[in-house]
Parts: structure tokens; sequence; C-alpha cells
């Protein structure tokens, strides 16, 4: 996979000012706001709205009641992980691999799925292509 650099001002240019906050800025849209909350397609896929890269099938795609988007499991090397230690406590931030766009967070040992992780995931990161995805990607936990 080719890494996605850009200048501050080619990423503004690019997105929104929302989407730049929170892809670029690691802003978090608020709970319940998002236009994938409750959306459940049956086949299509998740990618990063900044670089197009393919991060979740529709299938992983469950309702965890948290208001925002919940996957299950990820496209295996889609997604990279950075240990967040703000607001005094350790969470593990979930970016994308290609462009480093902030995603949301993952949280084990809920018990929600079979993977024991829920990707919580910012609507305004990520856009649902109905499309078929790319051949030869594989799902998998994350961590």
């Amino acid at each position: 996979m080719e890494k996605v650099v850009k200048s501050e001002d080619e990423w503004r240019s690019q997105l929104s000012s929302e989407e730049f906050h929170v892809l670029r800025e690691k802003g978090t849209e608020r709970a319940r706001s998002g236009e994938y909350d409750k959306m459940y397609p049956t086949s299509g896929y998740f990618e990063c709205r900044a670089c197009g890269n393919p991060l979740y099938s529709a299938k992983s795609k469950f309702n965890s009641g948290c208001g925002w988007p919940a996957f299950s499991e990820c496209y295996i090397g889609g997604i990279k992980t950075n240990i967040d230690n703000t607001f005094g406590m350790r969470r593990v931030e979930i970016v994308c691999a290609r462009c480093d766009g902030h995603l949301g967070h993952v949280f084990e040992g809920e018990r929600f799925t079979e993977s024991n992780e829920r990707h919580c995931v910012n609507s305004i990161s990520i856009r649902f292509n109905p499309n078929d995805p790319p051949t030869g990607l594989k799902e998998g936990k994350l961590m």
C-alpha cells in the first residue's frame, strides 16, 4: 500500500472543515449525529473518506448502541493503532494505515461480537461504497 502524504494546506483544500477537524485534528463528531450510525447495509464496504482506502466490510458493521458506527473487524492492513492517553485514560486510537486519518477508537472485552472488538468510528471519517470491495482483501481482528 502506497502511503498518502499531503501538507496541511492540501488536506484543508480537499476536506470540509468538519472532515478536516476529525480526520486530521483527531476530533470527534457528536454521538448519534453521523450519517452511518443507523445504516446497516448488507453488501458493499466502508472506505477512508480522505484517501479511499478500504477499511470495513458492510457485514462487519453492527449495532452497539454507542452512537457511532461500530465494526467488529477490519480489512487486514487497512488500519493501524496509536495509544491515546488524553482525558486521563488509556484508549487505543484507530487511524487509516494509508493516510493516517483519525477514525476513532477500538475497544476490547465488551463481548458484543465474536471478535470481542468494537471499532467505534466517526461517520465523517468514512464513506460507504455500495460496490464489491477490491479483490484480495481479508478481514480479521485488529488487536
